[in-house]
């Protein structure tokens, strides 16, 4: 199978400081890998440098198998729907505009059907007429959801797309990107909770101050050792109801 983003022996530096030091990931049809690590681990830093949006000092990215910095803008936003962290809208727009934005190269008409499409599948499709200025800060957030999905494309790369979010909000966004994945397409996260890593990602690649200290199933990936060295905390593995959990607990030392 065919990776859609390839990133391999990855150097970044931010501010003068190294991110990233020789980091490898893939992603492949099917599938949704979460990114996992502490603050400042080089989490954001992955996504952009795999995207082509940071420069890499050294190693190679690739999307549906070309080097990233060959591709037009163009072509990169038709292989790759991105959602970044910051979730600031300037203008009020209405949701169904904001969401069409991400229809890219398809005419007005088409965009504003797919838009209505996305939102009806974030749950806002009777609010589509309403500024997202004039939304909740969990509305804004879906309508962007909904602006992603309008992308259509192979890849789907959200930045933290739960955070901020109340319960019944993360788990519809959990599942529409595994229905995405179900759909043929790939699909990144970065995720700070683990058991909604543990229980919404196929794979996760867990990074430990800008290098991968993990890449596999998640019972795989998140063992105790490598929940102490690349968080800081002990943590066991329990089943519960509603699937596999993770309890924390800090480190006496």
């Amino acid at each position: 199978m065919s990776a859609v983003l390839e990133i391999e022996d990855a150097v970044a530096r931010v501010a003068g400081r190294t991110v990233l030091d020789g980091v490898g990931m893939r992603a492949n049809p099917g599938e949704v890998v979460g990114v996992l690590g502490a603050n400042g681990a080089g989490k954001t830093t992955l996504l952009r440098a795999a995207l082509g949006l940071l420069p890499l000092e050294a190693g190679i990215a690739r999307l549906g198998g070309e080097d990233v910095r060959g591709l037009s803008a163009g072509e990169r936003a038709r292989r790759v729907g991105y959602l970044p962290q910051e979730r600031r809208v300037a203008w009020s727009l209405p949701a169904w505009r904001v969401a069409a934005l991400g229809a890219v190269d398809r005419p007005d008409g088409e965009a504003k059907v797919i838009a209505m499409e996305a939102l009806e599948r974030v749950g806002l499709a009777a609010l589509s007429d309403r500024g997202v200025l004039e939304m909740s800060g969990g509305e804004c957030a879906r309508v962007l959801m909904a602006r992603l999905l309008a992308t259509r494309a192979p890849l789907l790369v959200a930045d933290e797309p739960v955070a901020g979010l109340d319960p019944a909000a993360q788990l519809l966004i959990c599942e529409l990107f595994r229905r995405e994945a179900e759909a043929g397409r790939a699909v990144v996260l970065t995720l700070h909770d683990l058991t909604t890593a543990v229980r919404s990602c196929d794979r996760l690649v867990v990074l430990e101050r800008g290098v991968v200290a993990a890449d596999g199933p998640p019972r795989e990936a998140l063992t105790p050792a490598v929940l102490e060295r690349a968080f800081g905390v002990a943590g066991e593995w329990l089943d519960a109801a509603g699937g596999p959990v993770i309890s924390l607990q800090t480190i006496s030392r």
